[in-house]
């Protein structure tokens, strides 16, 4: 390409800005639509980003225009398009959402390009990170943007973080045009990236532990309400609850979990608590309670570890351990309920309705507090208190039909009775 020739791509800067003075209202409007239109895409997905969209103004699309054109001089190439002229940033918590946006947005629009920025550089470099993803503009905007140098939106997906240092170097190193060749300067540099890299990959870490864990304590918590219906429901029969329906003893080494802390304890505590390897998971609760840990992890170790010598039908011991939870915890409805569990079973009728009226002292909403309760008194032949207590867990599950039951119950006793 001859110099004459590169003269002809120079833009006319003054008739370029009324051009797009006059088309600016029309790029804002899309602009406004977009981001209404992409909010609940990501939000169907369970993310709850922070966008954020903005139309270049002229200046600095005047300026990237002629880096472009600069660029395909030296690269000898034809001209380079801006391709961002309407943007939008998606701005997630975690490392793990950005898959999933790019994933939604992939599903609904026309992608026509993912740039992956930053993922070049080895770890001794620093530098911005960021996914930009181009999509075909939709039909229906194409009439307000005629003049686009490219028929694109780009969306760009970023953590908080990687938005943090993006914004700060923009200011020192993009916007300054300023290259840092002082070496403690580039150090300083690459270690603050560094550590919120860092920090990215340790949050999505802590998630994705906190997710498995919440996971086990469902499946913990499901099982040990099963459990105790039908210890109830053979008791009730007049069949034994104290055969043993614990399988055979597990391989109880464990030595090897001794290096993943107290939450790793824990979590593989309730995994052998939900493969119902209960002496397994006695054992690992017993070594956390060991190291002596602060009061509010000891309450809930000695919480789960009830439930587990429960689903053993050893009872005694749960009984000890849900009121060692209650020592450190004594607002802890749950293990007022666990407790009052264990002496209705052993037929301490008092002492359970105790325990079902504290914990409902605390959570007046606790629907199974409520309904043990109203067996309770149901059995100590307390029919108007039981019908209370029964009406009001109806009131929560209408449909559960351990309270329907009951209800029948109740109902066909009162009217033996001639209530």
């Amino acid at each position: 390409m001859t110099i004459e020739q590169s003269v002809l791509l120079i833009p006319d800067k003054a008739k370029l800005q009324s051009q797009y003075t006059r088309l600016l209202p029309g790029y804002e409007s899309v602009l406004r639509e977009f981001l209404e239109e992409v909010a609940p895409l990501l939000a169907s997905g369970g993310l709850k980003p922070t966008l954020k969209g903005r139309v270049k103004d002229f200046e600095s699309y005047y300026s990237k225009k002629l880096r472009l054109l600069k660029k395909a001089w030296t690269e000898k190439s034809g001209p380079l398009p801006v391709n961002d002229v309407i943007a939008i940033r998606v701005v997630c918590p975690f490392l793990g959402d950005l898959g999933t946006a790019e994933k939604i947005l992939a599903k609904h629009y026309e992608v026509e390009e993912i740039e992956r920025m930053g993922a070049e550089r080895s770890f001794r470099e620093f530098g911005y990170e960021s996914i930009h993803v181009l999509v075909r503009l939709p039909e229906r905007f194409q009439p307000r943007c005629p003049q686009l140098d490219r028929g694109v939106i780009e969306i760009q997906l970023r953590t908080i973080l990687q938005e943090a240092w993006a914004e700060v170097e923009h200011e020192l190193v993009y916007k300054a045009e300023f290259t840092p060749f002082d070496e403690p300067m580039r150090r300083k540099l690459a270690a603050l990236n560094a550590n919120l890299t860092l920090s990215d990959i340790i949050f999505q870490e802590i998630l994705e532990f906190e997710k498995r864990l919440n996971t086990e304590l469902g499946h913990r918590r499901e099982a040990f309400y099963r459990r105790i219906e039908e210890v109830s429901m053979d008791a009730g029969s007049g069949g034994t609850a104290e055969q043993d329906l614990a399988p055979p003893p597990a391989d109880r080494d464990f030595d090897s979990l001794g290096a993943l802390g107290m939450d790793g304890l824990f979590l593989a505590a309730l995994e052998a608590h939900n493969k119902a390897e209960f002496d397994r998971a006695i054992d690992i609760y017993s070594a956390i309670l060991g190291e002596q840990p602060e009061k509010e992890i000891a309450s809930v170790v000695f919480k789960h570890r009830g439930m587990a010598f429960f689903a053993q039908n050893k009872y005694g011991e749960a009984l000890e351990d849900f009121s060692s939870c209650l020592a450190m915890e004594p607002s802890c409805y749950k293990a007022l309920y666990y407790r009052g569990v264990v002496k209705s079973i052993q037929d301490d009728l008092g002492g359970a309705s105790d325990d079902f009226t504290s914990a409902l002292e605390i959570h007046p909403y606790h629907f199974y507090s409520r309904y043990r309760r109203a067996a309770t008194f149901f059995r100590l032949g307390d029919i108007a208190g039981a019908h209370a207590d029964c009406e009001l867990a109806l009131r929560i599950e209408p449909k559960n039909p351990l309270a329907l039951h009951l209800m029948d119950r109740i109902k066909a006793a009162m009217a033996k009775n001639d209530f």
